[in-house]
């Protein structure tokens, strides 16, 4: 079994629901008292808040990029970034690497091909949804066209991923809100909708729509489970 290098701390309790699908996909797979082989280097949010509310993406690419370097000195086999918004700097971090690092994205672009869909909706946190980096890879390497909410839809659903699921809470007029945007995109032709935010899945799931609904999170962190294990 291949170590799995974990980027987490933001926030820790998003990087303990990695570990959780991980191990519970190798016992899935392993059976027995088998778990996965990985390693940690959390951040301190609130350093990481800090910069992302400066829009220094400099300062937020080096310490992730450090990150990386560290998981690779202790020897990881693998990169995995626990949080979407943050694989902006998917590219600072393959090239100051020498071990595989497993894109959000690309996982999910390769669980959507699967079931033949062509055009998704995207939704997550304001910069998931704008910055281009989920778009781009889907569109370019997987053929998946992809829609996102209208502007003020965007924002109001950055505001329950900020100020409601990130603390824990979920309403029913929030998952309302959600639905009525989503059912939009749904008569815009959509055959699938991208969870792009780790916390959406408290929120809405299968069972609310008649179209697949994609939990990046849990995709990405299985694919690194099936990458440990190769042989």
């Amino acid at each position: 079994m291949k170590k799995i290098g974990l980027i987490g701390g933001m926030n820790w309790e998003y990087s303990q629901i990695y570990y959780q699908i991980i191990n519970k996909k190798v016992k899935e797979l392993l059976g027995g008292l088998h778990s996965a082989k990985c390693i940690m280097e959390s951040l301190d949010f609130s350093e990481i808040d800090r910069l992302q509310h400066k829009n220094d993406w400099d300062g937020l690419t080096r310490h992730i990029t450090d990150a990386a370097i560290n998981l690779q000195n202790a020897k990881a086999d693998v990169i995995v970034l626990c949080t979407s918004s943050m694989h902006q700097c998917s590219t600072d971090i393959i090239e100051n690497t020498d071990i595989p690092f497993l894109h959000i994205a690309e996982a999910t672009g390769k669980s959507i091909n699967k079931k033949n869909i062509n055009k998704v909706l995207l939704l997550g946190t304001k910069s998931t949804m704008t910055d281009g980096v989920y778009k781009e890879i889907l569109q370019r390497d997987f053929n998946i066209e992809v829609i996102t909410p209208n502007e003020e839809d965007i924002e109001i659903v950055h505001e329950i991923i900020n100020n409601e699921l990130s603390i824990g809470i979920t309403t029913p007029e929030s998952k309302e809100t959600v639905m009525h945007i989503t059912q939009k995109a749904i008569q815009q032709g959509i055959e699938g909708i991208v969870l792009g935010a780790i916390n959406l899945p408290l929120l809405i799931n299968n069972f609310d729509f008649e179209v697949p609904v994609f939990d990046s999170t849990k995709i990405h962190a299985e694919s690194a489970v099936l990458f440990s294990l190769i042989q």
